[in-house]
């Protein structure tokens, strides 16, 4: 059997390509993703199935639709029974690990993964469920508002830089131990995700990645509409995050958008970090290396902020795919999240007969191997806060559709209005097209049926997440095991055994040490 090749997906929370220069932004400095995208394939329509942190990354880490494993929002339970990506490729005979976050909700908290070697930054419990019987209700605690906006700017330290620097660190610290074991005779391929939280709000930079950038360099939005003009899913969205009755400033839009630039520099570092010490251990070159994220920020784009829409800043993702057999290029079909777990089967040597349950994905190794790939397609689905339906989307081709039956429908054609200024849903010249979608969202969803489960699923959260706070049962959160016993030099140990077990690359025979 040939070598498979290693695998190190490269996460980012809230990166919207449009804010990468490996995307054409012309003063952000990522020179690392850059650098990916030249030797390997960048995909231009790449979507999330769901623009929110937790069920976005659930059907990434599955390979399903968030309808179809009831991961509808932050505090949705990523149930135990699904398979993962890191189930697949353990079972194919790779070494597995999570650096990072993953936001899992429930009691599994490596759902496959061998190895998790940090904690996540979120809540793994219930708390943060919406309420659909109240869904234009704010929610306070833990919700976005504007003051997150307000505050933007420079900071030595943050809780998420702090997290951000220990991801990096202990990824790097696992990848060097694969080197190790290597040099020490095991061949097995590792597959690796390393997640940081940033470039997501607050949007706080350390100086030095601030510094990077000049104020008068930093564009305000290009396309924004009031309030009154938006349609009705974005005012809610503006009621939800107090952007319709909190005015910002040019200078304080211009300040978050600088940090948010900074922060996406912070993470192309780490991307870079995470490439070198591929590098150092000689596994570069047998290494594929995914860079993606979870979501993108609308950043003022339309007046919104955050996401929880399907405009193109708040629903496209990066992804860069570099590596052994990946043709330089790029990529104009349309894709999702939902697609890497058939890619990573296809890297592995696997196929659909590893399946535990059936995907909603397709392998993109075709596309990246430089073959045709007649599908063009990514589906959404957003069923989390200040909507009192589901949220459906279809890009197909150049046209994206968006369904809410609380709402009018939107249609856009994206090759025509990339700033998804009109609205062509109703004009008579998409008429075909705006009826055929409207056919094939009523043929792929009960709507009706899926609100009165998410309601259903909302209510028993919320009793759970009460009994929870009085005691009942233990703490999801994750405690990475530590032995402190086992560490370094102990007194059991040979210290020159343990020496030469740390040394890396190890000495070689008749060198002097």
């Amino acid at each position: 059997m040939p070598k498979r090749p290693n695998i190190v997906i490269i996460m980012a929370d809230q990166l919207a390509p449009q804010f990468c220069g490996a995307y054409g932004h012309p003063i952000a400095k990522t020179p690392h993703m850059d650098a990916l995208a030249a030797r390997g394939l960048r995909f231009d329509a790449a979507y999330c199935n769901s623009p929110l942190c937790a069920p976005s990354r659930f059907a990434f880490m599955s390979g399903q639709l968030i309808s179809r494993i009831a991961a509808y929002d932050n505090a949705s339970e990523f149930r135990a029974t699904v398979p993962t990506f890191a189930h697949y490729l353990q079972a194919l005979g790779y070494r597995t690990c999570l650096s990072g976050k993953m936001h899992f909700v429930g009691p599994d908290q490596k759902h496959g993964f061998q190895d998790r070697v940090t904690t996540d930054i979120y809540p793994s419990d219930f708390a943060w469920t919406p309420d659909w019987e109240a869904h234009d209700e704010r929610i306070d605690k833990w919700y976005h508002n504007m003051q997150t906006v307000k505050e933007s700017g420079v900071a030595v330290a943050t809780f998420q830089t702090d997290y951000d620097d220990e991801v990096g660190f202990a990824a790097r610290r696992w990848l060097i131990d694969r080197g190790r074991d290597k040099a020490h005779g095991s061949d097995a391929p590792f597959a690796m995700v390393a997640s940081f939280i940033h470039p997501h709000d607050p949007y706080v930079a350390k100086p030095e990645w601030w510094d990077l950038y000049s104020e008068d360099d930093i564009d305000l939005p290009e396309f924004t509409l009031a309030a009154s003009e938006q349609d009705p899913f974005s005012r809610r969205l503006m009621d939800g995050i107090e952007a319709s009755y909190v005015p910002l400033s040019n200078e304080e839009v211009r300040r978050a958008r600088h940090a948010y630039l900074a922060n996406v520099s912070y993470f192309d570092s780490k991307v870079g970090e995470m490439v070198q010490t591929l590098n150092d251990i000689g596994e570069l070159d047998n290494t594929i290396v995914i860079v993606t994220a979870d979501h993108g920020d609308m950043l003022g784009e339309r007046g919104l902020w955050y996401k929880m829409n399907f405009f193109e800043n708040s629903a496209r993702v990066p992804l860069i795919i570099a590596g052994p057999d990946v043709v330089p290029g790029i990529a104009s079909n349309a894709c999702s999240l939902v697609d890497i777990l058939p890619t990573l089967i296809d890297i592995a040597g696997g196929d659909e007969t590893v399946l535990g349950e059936p995907v909603d994905g397709r392998s993109l190794m075709p596309l990246a191997r430089g073959e045709a790939d007649p599908k063009d397609e990514a589906i959404g689905e957003y069923c989390a806060e200040m909507t009192p339906y589901p949220v459906f989307m279809i890009r197909r081709g150049a046209l994206k559709y968006i369904h809410c039956d609380a709402d009018p429908p939107q249609l856009y054609d994206l090759v025509a209005d990339p700033q998804e200024r009109v609205n062509v849903a109703s004009d008579p010249t998409y008429a075909a097209e705006a009826k055929a979608f409207a056919t094939e969202v009523h043929a792929r969803w009960d709507s009706r049926q899926l609100r009165e489960d998410i309601i259903s699923t909302q209510k028993s959260r919320r009793a759970l997440h009460a009994a929870m706070e009085s005691g009942a049962g233990e703490a999801w959160d994750y405690n990475p095991p530590s032995d402190a016993s086992q560490q370094y030099v102990r007194n059991h140990m040979d210290w020159t055994v343990a020496a030469a077990r740390y040394r890396f690359p190890p000495l070689k025979e008749g060198e002097p040490e």
